[in-house]
């Protein structure tokens, strides 16, 4: 089974996780999903994502450019805040799906807006398109974040 990923200037297959990957594999499908949602027509670079809050509940989001580069809205962030709009404050897990080899990880504008919801324990899964995957977590990509506690709150 193939997912197709669509963009207005390419597309691009993405190979699900394989059967064994545990409770993450939905996560990663609905990433994977999501990334054919992706509006990518300057870079053609698409990217989904997936985060699982604390309630369980899952929100997804794909990269929306824009000709004024740095209006691009990552997938991860757009996850965060479809989950956010949901009334969600707390996330559990996170998958990101590229077309990178190895996977990509989030930027560090996405690692910090994780950080403001979630803890160091974040499981980050990241999958690249033919389904090479690399589990990490929020604390390894982005020790000694800046927190809500750094500014007394």
């Amino acid at each position: 089974m193939k997912i197709r990923a669509r963009s207005t200037s390419s597309r691009a297959a993405v190979r699900p996780p394989d059967a064994d990957t545990g409770p993450d594999g939905s996560l990663e499908l609905a990433a994977a999903a999501a990334r054919g949602n992706a509006y990518a027509p300057y870079s053609a670079y698409l990217v989904g994502a997936a985060v699982r809050t604390s309630s369980g509940r899952v929100f997804t989001g794909a990269n929306v450019e824009n000709a004024s580069y740095g209006l691009t809205l990552c997938a991860e962030r757009a996850a965060i805040a479809a989950a956010v709009n949901a009334g969600e404050r707390r996330l559990a897990a996170i998958a990101v799906v590229t077309q990178s080899e190895p996977p990509a990880a989030p930027c560090g504008m996405c690692r910090q807006t994780l950080a403001e919801f979630a803890g160091d324990d974040l499981e980050i899964v990241l999958v690249s398109a033919s389904g090479k995957r690399l589990k990490t977590t929020l604390g390894a990509l982005l020790p000694h974040a800046f927190r809500p506690a750094a500014l007394g709150k």
